[in-house]
């Protein structure tokens, strides 16, 4: 992590980072699941006008990580608070405001994953055919050992994975930083498990209806996760919902040279 970032936090623990000074009232949700740290630069370049929590969350269960992620807003946050979740972070974010709706003021998902299954069959196949030969084969084979019970280190399988989907899911990027990111095959592996089975049986979509406050999509029309998946899903079934369609952007509109200022600009219109 640069010394910027690193003068930016204050020390909390092992699994929340706090940036900027109070009130706190911005929380940035991290994707993965298990990719902890993925959140950091948002969470500066936001400091310079709110205070920002980061949550790194490490539970192994969905319902732990919302009960995680509970307990550490009624902590540590000025209630209610924007909550900000990118890719995983914007589903755990979304049933975050389901089951807690008295915690979130506003509810911003960055490049969510599709909340219908149909909408998710292609997600794996766009990603392969973006990287070149030799990438598909060392993402196959990196998958396959992933898979074996017998391989050891599956930390750094997924972290590498990882770093090639994120040059797949990119438009035009910044050099990508992946060194501070803290990456956990076991939490990964048994919460996506539990998330992708609550998007087969629908109950995903429905527990939207519970939540009370403004949604607001950005997604990036590179991005490989259909932005149809999100937008007409959550249309259907959230009273006060708004979708914004980002030109030239990948799955992190941070890291997108031609989006990031725009990113930024409608991240801050949504802080007001």
């Amino acid at each position: 992590m640069n010394q910027a970032v690193r003068r930016s936090i204050k020390g909390t623990g092992l699994n929340l980072r706090k940036y900027g000074r109070k009130p706190f009232g911005v929380a940035v949700i991290h994707g993965g699941p298990g990719a902890a740290g993925q959140m950091a630069g948002v969470a500066l370049e936001l400091s310079a006008n709110w205070g920002v929590l980061e949550p790194l969350q490490t539970e192994s269960s969905l319902s732990g990580q919302v009960e995680e992620l509970k307990r550490i807003l009624e902590k540590n946050g000025d209630l209610p608070v924007v909550l900000i979740g990118f890719s995983w972070g914007a589903w755990l974010s979304f049933l975050t405001a389901a089951g807690y709706p008295e915690l979130v003021k506003k509810l911003v998902l960055v490049g969510s994953g599709p909340f219908r299954e149909e909408y998710a069959e292609n997600i794996l196949e766009t990603r392969r055919n973006r990287l070149n030969r030799e990438e598909r084969k060392e993402v196959n084979d990196l998958m396959e050992n992933l898979m074996n019970p017998s391989v050891a280190d599956k930390d750094k399988i997924l972290s590498r994975i990882g770093y090639l989907f994120s040059r797949a899911d990119s438009f035009d990027p910044s050099p990508l930083e992946t060194e501070d990111i803290k990456v956990r095959f076991d939490i990964h592996d048994s919460v996506w498990k539990e998330a992708a089975q609550l998007r087969q049986s629908g109950e995903l979509l429905k527990l939207g209806a519970r939540i009370r406050c403004q949604v607001v999509a950005i997604h990036g029309d590179y991005d490989p996760h259909p932005s149809e998946g999100v937008e007409k899903p959550l249309s259907g079934i959230l009273k006060r919902f708004r979708f914004i369609l980002m030109k030239n952007c990948g799955h992190m509109p941070w890291v997108e040279r031609q989006a990031r200022e725009e990113f930024f600009k409608i991240l801050r219109e949504n802080l007001i």
